[in-house]
């Protein structure tokens, strides 16, 4: 065999190794963080909404599919942020398609000032 024939082969294995490892790396879901701001309301103290977020995070968020970590904290003028990592974009959507009908939501809701929710997602 040749040279010229030798390095066409090699060549075009690793060209076919290369292609198949950037396919099996496209199906590979993406990691998805999502950074929520919200504000308490005046009357909630930092441990009142610490306890129920924490019974959100234990019973809710923590058990969907895809979830990786999460993350919450007080921040200052009675705004919190709270950081969730999730395993793809899929699974951070199914999240917050069924959080309003999730046991605790409306509790944690009722402690957050109306329209001071916004989230920003990256990655994915």
């Amino acid at each position: 065999m040749t040279l010229k024939k030798t390095l066409a082969i090699a060549t075009g294995l690793l060209l076919t190794m290369v292609a198949g490892q950037s396919a099996a790396q496209a199906q590979e879901p993406k990691p998805v963080i999502e950074v929520v701001t919200l504000k308490l309301k005046p009357t909630v103290t930092p441990a009142q909404f610490a306890t129920v977020d924490h019974e959100i995070e234990t019973d809710v968020v923590s058990k969907r599919s895809g979830f990786l970590s999460r993350e919450s904290a007080p921040g200052s003028d009675k705004n919190w942020v709270v950081i969730v990592h999730w395993r793809s974009l899929a699974d951070a959507e199914a999240s917050m398609k069924s959080f309003s009908d999730a046991p605790g939501a409306a509790k944690f809701m009722s402690l957050i000032v109306p329209g001071s929710m916004i989230m920003t997602r990256y990655g994915g």
